[in-house]
């Protein structure tokens, strides 16, 4: 190959590498998009988890979000506190007391106090065994199916099925939501950490049909709602309901309790 050979490849191959340069520049151009560097920083402080908790998809539309203003520094609820104040430092926002929250099954009936209506044999979920006919196996048809697609779906590994009912253990909840998505009964809800008195039946029936159904349900007798001295319980559609906020932690209302269905905790 000669001298001109040589030159003329050279050449070639300078002049590809320039046209795919001006293309590449163009392109960034073109397609650029703009980092939001609070979004970024966001990001890196969040856990990681990626768990849905807070609402979005994911860590980094959590983050994006945040950065925009759209949600709360202290909508993770994995992070918790620390990754509160992490966030809240980027953003220039002074970050107050975080109330704990954690996962809470709404149900006391586990296989010894519910009556059974048929024998369910199907696939080990409780999603499959609630297309059944009545959604439930049991008699009560508001009530735990104890086949643990909580448990399966908990990333912390917080959840357990005992006597076929769940149970949460609450040092190892985050409150991500993910059981709360799962259960077909919707039985789970956010509580306060430090939340004395719960009540632990989500049945919508009247007195009789709970008598029937479960040893364990509320009757909807309103005694509890009568002996609250701060209006803090009241019964809604059969079922007594809590406000937090106005609980004062007598215990008055699991005293007079005739299911005993209101159960002190801490």
């Amino acid at each position: 190959m000669d001298i001109k050979q040589i030159l003329l490849a050279v050449g070639v191959v300078c002049a590809i590498s320039l046209v795919i340069g001006i293309i590449l520049g163009l392109a960034e151009k073109v397609f650029h998009v703009e980092v939001d560097e609070k979004a970024v920083a966001i990001r890196e402080a969040l856990p990681g988890s990626n768990c849905g908790g807070c609402g979005y998809a994911g860590c980094d539309a959590m983050a994006e979000a945040i950065a925009k203003g759209a949600a709360p520094v202290t909508g993770c609820p994995v992070g918790g506190a620390t990754v509160a104040a992490k966030i809240g430092a980027i953003m220039g926002q002074e970050v107050g007391e975080m109330e704990r929250k954690v996962a809470y099954v709404k149900c006391d009936g586990n296989s010894e106090k519910r009556t059974r209506d048929y024998n369910y044999i199907g696939i080990d979920s409780c999603t499959y065994a609630a297309m059944m006919p009545g959604s439930s196996p049991y008699a009560c048809k508001y009530g735990c199916l104890g086949f643990g697609s909580c448990a399966k779906v908990c990333p912390q590994r917080a959840i357990r099925i005992i006597n076929r009912k769940a149970v949460v253990d609450e040092e190892l909840c985050v409150a991500c939501g993910k059981c709360i998505a799962t259960c077909p009964h919707d039985l789970i809800e956010l509580v306060p950490a430090n939340s004395v008195y719960r009540v632990q039946c989500s049945s919508h029936v009247k007195g009789k049909d709970v008598r029937d159904a479960c040893t364990s349900g509320c009757i909807s007798c309103r005694v509890c709602e009568k002996k609250c001295p701060t209006g803090a319980i009241t019964v809604v559609d059969n079922i007594a309901k809590i406000d937090y906020d106005k609980c004062n932690r007598c215990g008055l209302c699991a005293q007079s309790c005739p299911r005993k269905i209101i159960k002190e905790y801490n």
